[in-house]
């Protein structure tokens, strides 16, 4: 009903009705003619009682109301309908400034942000220096993990953690069974690495979580960091991958020393060495 009362008729494309009109809003018999439902049902509807509900009709009923994306997926919970995904709204779009901002202040722990199939959209300074992470290099994870010889040269028992990268694409990927994206990455990869390949016809499946990474870094001799993965609520097409240092190793001590204007005269040497 709040929804209802927050669109005038004109922005339905409906007279105005001037002065006869009691009400702000739209009358109920206005929605259902426009979502092409029966006027008792669309009142039933706002009453919550048990009828039965199509996601195809709530489309029609938020497409008429004006829902948004995050208000679609509340009208579904309602219904007892698993909610559509999330989808970005113009407002947040402009997130991208502060994200940088939020993983240069993880410094000197490494930090990225992947889009929605893997693809690293951001980094700070720690992430270039510890895992060699730099624009001429593919920008997919997936892609990097099996591929960038910089970053399997430091990545220690990095056969260990393969398979974990691997099932934790395969849980992203059934979020979005059919998206083409994801099946572009999954043929380049299968393409480029046959160890992919393998791990990927394994069909395991795991969630984003935290993984442990040891990493034998060039200047800075063993690395020992905690992996973990955040979504951001307004932006499901994105992903927070923070690094933090596991306590009793002296990687806090390291990393801070890295990034340090020592550290980092001390790392400008081949990236490879």
């Amino acid at each position: 009903m709040s929804r209802r009362a927050r669109i005038t008729p004109t922005e339905a494309g409906l007279p105005d009705g001037g002065a006869r009109r009691r009400t702000p809003g739209l009358r109920r018999e206005e929605v259902a003619v426009l979502a092409g439902v029966g006027a008792s049902w669309y009142q039933w509807l706002e009453q919550g009682r048990d009828i039965t509900v199509s996601g195809q009709v709530l489309d029609s009923v938020g497409r008429v109301l004006k829902l948004t994306s995050a208000e679609r997926r509340h009208l579904y919970a309602l219904a007892g309908l698993n909610p559509p995904a999330l989808e970005v709204a113009p407002a947040d779009e402009g997130m991208r400034p502060g994200l940088q901002r939020l993983i240069d202040a993880w410094t000197p722990y490494p930090a990225h942000i992947m889009d929605t199939y893997w693809n690293t959209i951001l980094y700070n300074d720690a992430a270039a220096l510890v895992f060699g992470m730099r624009p001429e290099t593919t920008q997919n994870c997936l892609i990097t993990f099996f591929t960038d010889p910089i970053y399997r040269s430091r990545a220690k028992g990095w056969e260990d953690i393969a398979g974990q990268v691997v099932a934790q694409f395969r849980a992203a990927c059934s979020e979005r069974p059919h998206d083409d994206g994801f099946r572009a990455v999954i043929a380049e990869a299968r393409e480029a690495s046959s160890e992919f390949a393998d791990l990927w016809d394994r069909n395991d499946v795991r969630p984003g979580g935290q993984t442990q990474k040891d990493i034998e870094h060039p200047v800075a001799g063993t690395l020992s960091v905690e992996s973990t993965q955040l979504r951001v609520p307004a932006r499901p097409d994105l992903t927070i991958v923070l690094h933090t240092a596991l306590p009793g190793t002296g990687t806090a001590e390291k990393l801070e020393w890295l990034s340090s204007p020592e550290g980092r005269r001390a790392s400008l040497v081949p990236l490879a060495g």
